[in-house]
């Protein structure tokens, strides 16, 4: 008996025992899988779908996720630039061996159906996935800037702040008008530096700006 199955836009020839690649499928390696785009049953009696089989169905077990071979794609354009471009491709396939070719009842099989990865199905597939948690380090670092700027001076009240450049003081450890008062020839050295300012502290006057911002 055979069946022939519609999957990725393609469509297979099967037989129990096959082994063939197919457009990547949202599944782990050893998983059952089942394909229910099935548009013609032969075998001692030949059935042919209008256009699919109702309760027809291949399942197989996936053997595999792997890559093919890559295709080589060269462009190049004569006129203008005279621009050359070379890409390689290799496209992410599933290997899957097929187990059982079913006339009806696949929708009482309990096998889960085969969606490819790409489609707006696997991607919903893979978004429920169980995500790992982030690290207590990991929180502490994304909510570090934000504790800060809750208490933080407008920073952006300095000649040449934006929301940006706030942000990398605030980073920096930078929140209040009175530390920038307090900046010495070192600090504003040092944060020219961090902060791909050099010069520009000095020119725009930040320190006597921050000392008259703090004492309001």
């Amino acid at each position: 008996m055979f069946a022939v199955m519609k999957t990725g836009g393609k469509q297979y020839r099967v037989q129990s025992g096959d082994t063939l690649r197919v457009e990547k499928l949202a599944a782990d390696a050893g998983e059952k899988v089942q394909f229910n785009e099935i548009l013609m049953l032969g075998g001692d009696k030949v059935v042919v779908g209008a256009p699919l089989i109702d309760g027809a169905a291949v399942q197989a077990e996936v053997v595999d996720q792997i890559k093919g071979e890559k295709v080589i794609n060269f462009v190049k354009r004569r006129r203008k630039h005279s621009s050359k471009r070379t890409k390689g491709h290799r496209q992410k396939l599933t290997l899957v061996r097929v187990t059982e070719i079913l006339e009806s009842g696949a929708d009482k099989s309990g096998i889960k159906a085969a969606i490819g990865a790409g489609s707006v199905a696997g991607v919903a597939v893979a978004a429920a996935a169980p995500k790992k948690a982030a690290t207590p380090k990991a929180e502490m670092k994304a909510e570090a800037p934000k504790a800060a700027a809750a208490g933080a001076d407008d920073l952006k009240l300095l000649s040449g702040v934006g929301p940006a450049l706030e942000k990398k003081l605030i980073e920096a450890g930078v929140t209040s008008f009175a530390q920038i008062a307090a900046w010495t020839d070192a600090d504003v050295e040092e944060f020219g530096e961090k902060l791909s300012f050099k010069g520009r502290i000095e020119r725009e006057g930040w320190i006597e700006q921050a000392k008259e911002l703090a004492s309001k």
